[in-house]
C-alpha cells in the first residue's frame, strides 16, 4: 500500500471512529428529555419513601422555676422566702424523634426524648399533630433508654408502622439509613453503613447502662434520638440514641440500640408498662491472659466471679467466687457484657444450667433467676500509712473505721501505686482494699508482707482477690524476676 492510500485508509478510519463515538454517546449521555425518570434516582429513593410515614418528630416541653439572682441580689428582707412566692417560670424543651410499631399507635423512642416533660407533642410525616390527651406514655425503660408513647387515632386515619429486621441478619458493612429531626429538621435522611456492632462502655453521660450499640457513620446528631436506624430493606436495625464526639454534634460515630432489645423491651412495656429482667446476684469480671494462666484455663471463653452476694439466686445454687462461667444453657459466655446481656434477657423465674470451671475441674449448677433489684452504688474511704514491697505498693492496716465502712474484716488498704511497677502494670489502684493473696486471707500489712516474700519466686501469675469500691475482683501479678 504507497503513502496516499495508505492516508486515506486512515482517514476513513478515523471519520468512521468519530461517527460510532458520536452515536454512542448520544445514546449513553442523551439528554435529559430521553432519560427514563425512573431510572434517575439512587436507589435509596424507594426505602426513604417507604419508611418516612412510620416515622414521627416527638417534642416535648416542661416549666421549671427558676431563682434569679438579680430579683433580690442581697436575700429576701424578711427571712426565707414565703411559700406562696411565684418564682419565674421558663419552659425547657425537648426535640427527639420516633418510630411508629404498630397500627393501633405505639411509638417507640428515647427515654431521654420524653422524661420528665408534661406536655409530649408528636407530628405525623404528613404533618398531622397530636398532643394534650392524644398522647400517652405506656412505660419506659432506664436501662436501655427507650421508651413507649401511644397516640390516639381518631377517625379513619390509618397509620404504617415499620418493620422488624432479623437480628441474625445485621453485619459490619451493611448500608444504614438514619431517619429523624436533627434540630428539629423533620424527615431529615442520612446514610451510612454499620461500622461495628456489639460496642460496650461507651461513656455515655445519663445514657444507656446496658449496652451493646450498633454504630454507625449514618450522620446521627441532636434531635435524631428516638429515630429509626433501617437497612436496604427499609426494616428497623435499631434506635438511634447517642453520639461519640467532642463537639456535640456529629463526627462520623453514632450508636443506635439493637432490634433485639428494642422489640423484648417494647413488647414488655406494651404488655406490662415495664421491663423485667433475670438476676442471678453475682459479680463479674473479664479474663485477662495473666488471669488464664493463674487459674490454668485452656478455653478462651468464660468471665471470671469476684463475689456472689447473699441469697442470691447464684448464692443458693452453689455459685463461689473463684468460679469460671463459660456456658449458660449451652450457650458460650465471650465476656462481661455479653454475660450481663444474656441473663438480663432472660424471664424472672427462669431455670439456667451454668457450665463453671472450679480448680480446673468442670462442673454444672442449676439457678432460678430472680427479677432484677435497682441497683445501688457506693464509695469506699480513702486512708493513709505506708509499706513497700517488690509489688510496688504503699500499703496500710485497715482501721475499726475502715473495715466497717467497707464491710470487711480484714486486708490492707493500698494508698500509692508507684510508677512501672508491677502493681501498676497489672492495674492496682490507690484505696483498693488487698483481700486475699494465693487464695489465703490477708490479715494485716505484715501477714500481707510476708505472703509477698514467700511467693517472690513463684513461676506462674499469682491471684490476687480486692475490693474496689465495694467491688470486689481479681488481679494476676507475676514476681519480678532478676
Amino acid at each position: 500500500m504507497n503513502r496516499n492510500s495508505k492516508l486515506k485508509f486512515n482517514f476513513k478510519l478515523y471519520v468512521f471512529m468519530l461517527l460510532m463515538w458520536t452515536i454512542t454517546s448520544n445514546s449513553v449521555y442523551g439528554s435529559s428529555e430521553n432519560q427514563n425518570p425512573e431510572n434517575s434516582h439512587s436507589p435509596f429513593v424507594p426505602i426513604v419513601e417507604k419508611v418516612l410515614p412510620s416515622v414521627v418528630n416527638i417534642s416535648a416541653e416542661r416549666k421549671v422555676k427558676i431563682s434569679s439572682p438579680n430579683l433580690f441580689p442581697f436575700g429576701w428582707p424578711f427571712g426565707d422566702l414565703p411559700w406562696d412566692f411565684n418564682l419565674p417560670e421558663q419552659n425547657v424543651h425537648s426535640l427527639g424523634s420516633g418510630v411508629i410499631i404498630d397500627s393501633n399507635g405505639y411509638i417507640v423512642t428515647n427515654n431521654h426524648v420524653i422524661a420528665g416533660y408534661d406536655n409530649i407533642i408528636v407530628k405525623l410525616n404528613d404533618g398531622t399533630e397530636f398532643k394534650n390527651d392524644d398522647v400517652e406514655i405506656v412505660g419506659y425503660d432506664r436501662q436501655t433508654d427507650l421508651a413507649v408513647i401511644r397516640i390516639r387515632i381518631k377517625g379513619t386515619k390509618r397509620l404504617t408502622p415499620i418493620k422488624y429486621a432479623d437480628p441474625n441478619s445485621i453485619k459490619v458493612g451493611d448500608w444504614a439509613i438514619a431517619i429523624g429531626s436533627p434540630y428539629g429538621l423533620q424527615g431529615t435522611v442520612t446514610i451510612g453503613v454499620i461500622s461495628a456492632i456489639g460496642r460496650s462502655g461507651i461513656p455515655l453521660p445519663e445514657g444507656p447502662s446496658r449496652q451493646d450499640f450498633i454504630q454507625t457513620d449514618a450522620a446521627i446528631n441532636p434531635g435524631n434520638s428516638g429515630g429509626p436506624l433501617v437497612n436496604i430493606n427499609g426494616e428497623l436495625m435499631g434506635i438511634n440514641t447517642a453520639i461519640s464526639s467532642p463537639v456535640g454534634a456529629n463526627i462520623g460515630i453514632g450508636f443506635a440500640i439493637p432490634v433485639n432489645y428494642v422489640k423484648s423491651v417494647v413488647e414488655q412495656i406494651i404488655a406490662y408498662g415495664k421491663v423485667s429482667r433475670g438476676y442471678l446476684g453475682v459479680r463479674v469480671q473479664e479474663l485477662n491472659a495473666e488471669l488464664r494462666r493463674a487459674l490454668k484455663l485452656k478455653t478462651e471463653d468464660g468471665i471470671l466471679i469476684s463475689d456472689v452476694l447473699n441469697n442470691t439466686p447464684a448464692d443458693k445454687a452453689g455459685v463461689k467466687i473463684g468460679d469460671v462461667i463459660i456456658e449458660v444453657d449451652n450457650q458460650p459466655v465471650k465476656g462481661v457484657e455479653q454475660f450481663r446481656n444474656l441473663i438480663a434477657s432472660l424471664k424472672p423465674g427462669t431455670e439456667v444450667v451454668l457450665k463453671i470451671i472450679r480448680s480446673g475441674n468442670e462442673i454444672n449448677k442449676k439457678a432460678v433467676l430472680a427479677e432484677f433489684p435497682e441497683e445501688q452504688e457506693s464509695k469506699a474511704p480513702a486512708v493513709k500509712t505506708k509499706e513497700k514491697n517488690w509489688l510496688g505498693l504503699e500499703v496500710a492496716n485497715l482501721t475499726a473505721d475502715d473495715k466497717k465502712a467497707a464491710g470487711v474484716d480484714y486486708g490492707v488498704k493500698v494508698v500509692s501505686v508507684n510508677s512501672g511497677s508491677v502493681a501498676e502494670n497489672a492495674g492496682f489502684q490507690p484505696d483498693d482494699i488487698i483481700l486475699k493473696i494465693a487464695n489465703q486471707p490477708v490479715k494485716d500489712r505484715d501477714d500481707f508482707d510476708n505472703k509477698l516474700k514467700e511467693l517472690a519466686e513463684s513461676t506462674e501469675p499469682i491471684l490476687i482477690y480486692i475490693q474496689r469500691a465495694h467491688q470486689p475482683m481479681f488481679i494476676a501479678v507475676e514476681p519480678v524476676k532478676e
